[in-house]
């Protein structure tokens, strides 16, 4: 063993070992429990980041800790590779999306690698191939076969610049989240999937994650959001037509003055025929930002339709208005308002002078709607035969009565709607649908699968190359000209079924049912909170889907489920000439001065310019704070950059980048590995005999073995690495005390270090192989067991008591583990320097804790 640290040349010695012994390759051993650990796949950007190193971290000790549990392993790796950002870059760099794709999923293969995790690369996955995305496309045609698939014009939010539709968590302020873009609302037909046919059993089923998140959680139960309530009919007033609303407040119907309905509703689009007014706010609704936030901030407004709607109970006439803040992708489109019960309602009203009528008040008391509306639940009043009806008895009494007449009945809504899977991007899986001459629509036939997206294309910034190109779209079905579609798949297609392909990456279909039923569901997912509610939905949707095709067993796709917070850095900035801000790199900046609690008071960058600190921020290109990995592992090491992402913070919080924290991380594996060369150095070890221990070897053997129990709970059950490292690293300064004077002080060490470099392996694996072998182990650290804890080591023969004498500290005293009250009575009695302070005065009371405490009280 060198005796010299020298990262570079352990990590690259190591990792080639990996790569020629196939260490990470797994198959399907039914004598073995197996163990999928999955982090999420990332997108092929150009350069890892340190929130790609953080989650991949965290995977990596995971997987590699429960190898050593012995555990069949599975923990592949893949690449989310369609997408607009390729489009983008392609036309700023002036070629395609694909040659620029595959040379960053090169690059970033490399990067992986040089951090030593440990992936089965034979199951590497690149979403963008076709032997990936025809079992996407046939998938789909079965998901058509079973009524799941349906095509319909809707409203989008459709960003002009890429000219593509972007859901709703992906326009913020009213604008494009990735060019900037004002977003309008534009018609066009699009595929969607019935993902609200598994409302009920995807919120059903979050009570079985268990494993999960709480945050998670609910916000998945929000998202779907179920409701009940009742869906009743509204006439129009002098003519046939009739529309329908849902509410789940039934008990407040006495109390309707007017309708709201959305301006794409087709009584508005006949009301503004003849009115002017109308139309234009109809054409102004077009481009509101339809955002959940948005619309809540957003100023009501609305006109008349000039029409009116029949109350289905009283048969009152009330004025339809259009609103808004009323959407026709939600629910009917149309809502029926109770200002006096609704705040919404409330303010609308008194902006246009509606009536306003309390038909609910509290139970002991008047109510009062002069300056607010009453939004409690209570009892019903000015509501004719459903006076003194509390909530519940009035729901059912209302139903009772709708559904006698007709004009009603009880139903079950969910928030969720069902997903838009369509883009018109051309970097994406096309969709498998084809026109007919004869107008026929009909699923791409399975001989013709993949359609196969060209990749050998020019992109003008305008239009997708396969819109573009009228002869890719013709081809001939069942002897019939037929037209393909040439929208391609939402990204969220893709990366919904990747975990369940990695278990068969080369079946020749979708996936191999006896493969995938061994490996899943996954045992352990990483990934980002801010994944919550669009992949992690579609996820376990797309698993369900799965599982009802005959192609998995299971319910779910993963038990657990861990969120890697974010990795922040400090952030400077100077002002140009022109007074812009110019974001300085930190690894740029020389602090100069920091107040007494350590801020930055002044720093300057390499050109001297003297720099703005806005304190800590999430990495970014926009404020030039990354920090590159590569960087570091160039001057550090990858264990050196992999401790100090484990170390930092608990995995679940943010992580604050400090290199004078990983200036910390490299100096402790450089006492570590030096503490294990002089060990090596000495020579051999005899056996430990824990026997012949004397009292400090077993305090010390004590120590050791506590450690091990307490990383083992905190690695396994609590997840927190970062206690666990801090126990190694307290464990590590008294081992580096601890003499080596006999044999069984050097055997003690030699347990010692095996335990630590085990212990340590999953986090700094290339350092902890490389000592493990150095120990004289024979075979590698990969085929060895995590430590076990010696509960014997853990029995303490003898403890250390501290006496008092009149509450002042007299003694310490060596007593048996087993000793009686007596017995340590007596022996403190004893003590020479207790019968100096108790000479000549009658002793009051003796008070005895064990394990601690002989406190004498004299007189």
């Amino acid at each position: 063993m060198q005796e010299q640290y020298n990262p570079s040349e352990i990590e690259t010695s190591v990792q080639k070992y990996w790569e020629t012994n196939k260490t990470f390759e797994v198959t399907e051993d039914a004598s073995k429990e197996k163990f999928y650990c999955l982090s999420m796949f990332p997108y092929p950007s150009g350069r890892l980041h340190m929130g790609h190193v953080r989650n991949y971290t965290i995977g990596d000790v995971v997987a590699r800790y429960q190898r050593l549990q012995g555990k069949n392993v599975l923990q592949p790796i893949g690449w989310d590779s369609f997408g607009l950002p390729a489009e983008n870059a392609a036309i700023n760099n002036k070629t395609a999306p694909a040659p620029w794709t595959y040379e960053n999923i090169d690059y970033m293969k490399n990067q992986l690698k040089l951090l030593g995790f440990g992936y089965d690369w034979s199951r590497e996955i690149a979403t963008c191939t076709p032997e990936y995305y025809q079992w996407e496309q046939w998938f789909f045609t079965q998901l058509y076969e079973k009524g799941l698939v349906y095509k319909k014009t809707a409203s989008v939010n459709w960003c002009p610049n890429d000219e593509t539709v972007l859901a709703n968590e992906q326009v913020q302020d009213g604008c494009c989240w990735r060019c900037d873009t004002e977003v309008v609302q534009k018609e066009i037909p699009q595929w969607f999937i019935k993902i609200t046919d598994y409302a009920e059993e995807l919120l059903n089923d979050i009570d079985q994650l268990d494993e999960w998140p709480e945050q998670v959680k609910s916000m998945q139960r929000n998202w779907i959001g179920r409701s009940e309530g009742i869906e009743m009919t509204f006439n129009v007033a002098g003519s046939d037509d009739t529309f329908d609303i849902y509410t789940t407040r039934p008990d407040t119907v006495m109390g309707v003055t007017y309708v709201a309905i959305a301006s794409g509703h087709p009584l508005a689009e006949q009301a503004a025929k003849n009115n002017p007014e109308l139309a234009a706010f109809i054409e102004e609704c077009k481009n509101v930002d339809t955002t959940e936030a948005a619309m809540a901030a957003m100023e009501k407004k609305g006109v008349a339709t000039g029409l009116n709607a029949v109350h289905p109970l009283t048969g009152k006439e009330v004025p339809i208005w259009v609103g808004n803040f009323v959407l026709m992708n939600y629910g009917t489109g149309a809502v029926m308002s109770v200002p006096a019960h609704d705040q919404r309602d409330y303010e609308f009203a008194k902006k246009y002078g509606l009536s306003i009528e309390a038909v609910i008040k509290p139970a002991d008391s008047d109510v009062d709607v002069s300056e607010a509306a009453y939004t409690e639940k209570g009892v019903l009043f000015n509501s004719g035969e459903f006076d003194g009806l509390e909530f519940q008895a009035a729901f059912d009494a209302i139903d009772a009565k709708l559904t006698a007449q007709g004009k009603g009945k009880r139903q079950v809504n969910f928030r969720l709607r069902d997903w838009g899977v369509s883009r018109q991007r051309y970097w994406g899986a096309p969709i498998p649908m084809v026109t007919l001459e004869d107008g026929t629509v009909m699923p791409t036939p399975a001989e013709q699968l993949p359609v196969i997206l060209p990749e050998d294309v020019v992109m003008d910034g305008i239009q997708s190359p396969i819109k573009a190109d009228k002869e890719w779209a013709k081809t001939e079905v069942n002897g019939q000209s037929a037209l393909r579609e040439t929208d391609t798949f939402d990204t969220f297609m893709e990366s919904s079924w990747y975990y369940a392909r990695y278990c068969s990456p080369h079946a020749d279909q979708m996936l191999d049912p006896a493969k995938a039923n061994y490996w899943l569901p996954v045992d352990q997912y990483i990934g980002g909170i801010e994944h919550a509610c669009m992949h992690l939905l579609y996820f376990r949707f797309f698993h369900k889907l799965l599982r009802d095709i005959g192609l998995v067993d299971s319910n779910e796709p993963a038990k657990r489920l861990l969120t890697q917070g974010m990795v922040l850095a400090d952030a400077y900035y100077y002002n140009n000439e022109k007074g812009a801000r110019v974001w300085v790199s930190p690894t740029d900046v020389t602090v100069q001065e920091t107040d007494d609690k350590g801020r930055v008071v002044k720093a300057v960058d390499k050109e001297g310019h003297e720099l703005v600190y806005t304190g800590m921020s999430k990495m970014s290109k926009s404020k030039n704070n990354g920090i590159d990995p590569q960087e570091m592992v160039d001057k550090y090491g990858a264990d050196t950059v992999r401790l100090f992402m484990m170390f930092a913070a608990p995995p679940e919080l943010t992580l604050e980048w400090q290199e004078s924290s990983v200036e910390g991380a490299h100096r402790f594996i450089k006492r570590l590995w030096k503490t294990t060369h002089d060990h090596v150095a000495q020579g051999e070890v005899v056996a430990l005999n824990p026997n012949a221990l004397d009292n400090n070897q077993k305090a010390l053997r004590r120590e050791l073995h506590k450690t091990i129990a307490k990383v083992s709970d905190d690695v396994e059950r609590r997840q927190m690495f970062n206690t666990a490292i801090a126990a190694i690293m307290e464990l590590m300064n008294k081992l580096q005390k601890a003499p080596a004077n006999n044999d069984q002080d050097r055997a003690l060490m030699q347990e010692a270090l095996s335990a630590v470099t085990r212990l340590l392996y999953p986090i700094i694996p290339h350092t902890c192989f490389s000592m493990w072998n150095a120990l004289g182990n024979d075979t590698d650290i990969e085929h060895s067991l995590w430590p076990t804890v010696d509960e014997s080591a853990l029995v303490e023969d003898s403890k250390l008591i501290v006496v008092q004498v009149n509450g002042k500290v007299r003694a310490k005293i060596t007593i048996a583990a087993d000793a009686t009250k007596e017995e340590v009575e007596a022996l403190g009695m004893a003590d020479e320097n207790v019968q100096k302070f108790v000479e000549g005065l009658n002793i009051v009371k003796v008070i005895f804790v064990p394990g601690k405490l002989l406190s004498i009280v004299a007189k």
